[in-house]
């Protein structure tokens, strides 16, 4: 794991994420936390990830969702080569 996750304020983010219990509470402390664009390009490439998970074509992806290619490609490859989650969460979200 990258050392950048394993740091005591990633460690801390990380916990206090994982204690939010609601999705209101989830939507709440991401707009506290993040700015639009931030929030903006994460639903993006949560987007990119399940069309690159159903082998939509990256030209269609791209069309679909105003992607750069280059921002398709990068999801694409840690949903390939990442830690796993992307694969974990989109078999979850089924």
């Amino acid at each position: 794991m990258e050392p950048e996750l394993n740091s005591k304020e990633m460690k801390e983010l990380f916990k206090v994420i994982a204690s939010l219990e609601t999705e209101e509470e989830y939507r709440k402390f991401f707009r506290d936390l993040c700015t639009f664009a931030e929030l903006k390009a994460m639903a993006e490439r949560w987007q990119v990830a399940k069309q690159v998970n159903q082998k939509i074509p990256y030209r269609n992806i791209a069309e679909k969702t105003g992607s750069s290619t280059a921002t398709i490609t990068r999801v694409a490859h840690w949903l390939q080569h990442g830690m796993g989650k992307y694969k974990h969460v989109l078999q979850r979200s089924k």
